[in-house]
């Protein structure tokens, strides 16, 4: 019996280390982690902490084992050399991807909400992890990106202040260029574009090739914008009278000289229904969430450091009135910091 309490006796230290670890990695993720970022975005920091507060228990309790100082330094370096190979083995895979992480959060040339395109893949970013970035595809699918493929290869962002949407349509060599460039930009201002132009790419053996494009000032809707002057390239093309030869036009049939390939003009427009949703709106549901959390956690931070500077100008202020105005804005920010805590919370927790 005596020996058992010498035993656990000599594991106290050990044991405390390792639940004094387990505090620490609980007290992190409840009273910290809150406050470094929004709900969407607190996975690279979670991971980083989680993890160096682990590797600081392992060194603690090796330090803390009733053990003479030699087998204490053995075992020291064999942790080193350990997490070494771990290393090594792992270079091209996990710690690779985990660099490549710390590396974009350093950088942060993109955000969540943001369109990205990098090889094959488009969609807009929803998450941004210590070894992956998930995005959402024009089909509400979620595709996971490893970080090192992300830093290996070029990545495009659409920026926020507008992107440039274009259309490619052939038309034969019978239409002046002149007349195409005129509908053309017509249908680009029927489809929302800014700034509209259009450039003939190629004179081939059989049609001509224009590219209409514009400035989209409202990237949220790049999906819908695209479809839209797809639909207004058709519509003022038609109405025009004027074939489409995309890519190539080849008829075996007999028509009369003022016949043309164009569909009869329809009158009917469907009206969008009341509280119809976009199309972006279903397909980036989670990186819609991930955006406006992104927005709230910025508009967070503004307010936190608009009532610290009303809280140091309030102790410098003596005047009665002034001192009740800057209370009642200090209390406002409170209230709405109180308000984002809440709703992020209320996002974290739910499915």
């Amino acid at each position: 019996m005596e020996q058992l309490f010498d035993v656990l006796l000599a594991l106290t230290p050990p044991l405390i280390v390792a639940v004094a670890t387990a505090l620490a990695i609980g007290a992190f993720q409840r009273w910290v982690l809150p406050h470094v970022g929004a709900p969407g975005d607190r996975r690279f920091p979670r991971q980083v902490g989680v993890l160096a507060l682990a590797m600081a228990g392992v060194v603690l309790a090796i330090i803390a084992l009733p053990v003479s100082e030699s087998i204490r330094g053995m075992l020291l370096s064999l942790f080193g050399l350990a997490l070494t190979a771990v290393i090594a083995l792992s270079s091209t895979t996990l710690v690779s991807n985990a660099m490549a992480g710390i590396m974009l959060q350093v950088v942060r040339n993109f955000h969540p909400g943001d369109f990205i395109r990098v090889g094959e893949h488009f969609g807009r970013v929803t998450e941004q992890g210590l070894f992956h970035t998930e995005i959402q595809t024009g089909n509400r699918d979620l595709t996971t990106l490893p970080n090192a493929y992300l830093v290996s290869n070029p990545v495009t962002v659409v920026r926020h202040s507008g992107t440039i949407t274009s259309s490619t349509v052939s038309l034969g060599y019978d239409v002046p260029h002149e007349k195409a460039e005129t509908l053309m930009i017509e249908a680009a201002q029927r489809a929302g574009l800014e700034e509209p132009f259009v450039q003939i790419l190629e004179l081939g053996n059989y049609a001509v090739t224009y590219r209409v494009a514009g400035l989209l000032a409202e990237t949220r809707h790049l999906v819908s914008a695209r479809t839209r002057l797809h639909g207004a390239v058709l519509d003022v093309l038609h109405g025009a009278g004027v074939e489409i030869a995309s890519p190539t036009l080849m008829a075996q049939r007999r028509l009369s000289e003022d016949s043309r390939l164009v569909p009869g003009v329809s009158f009917y427009r469907r009206s969008p229904l009341s509280g119809e949703r976009s199309p972006e709106d279903i397909i980036f549901d989670k990186a819609e969430q991930a955006e406006y959390i992104e927005r709230l956690r910025f508009e967070q931070s503004q307010l936190e450091e608009q009532a610290k500077t009303l809280e140091a100008s309030l102790r410098a202020t003596s005047e009665e009135t002034e001192r009740i105005r800057q209370q009642a804005e200090i209390e406002h920010c409170r209230r709405r910091i109180a308000r984002i805590i809440f709703f992020l919370d209320t996002i974290a927790g739910s499915p």
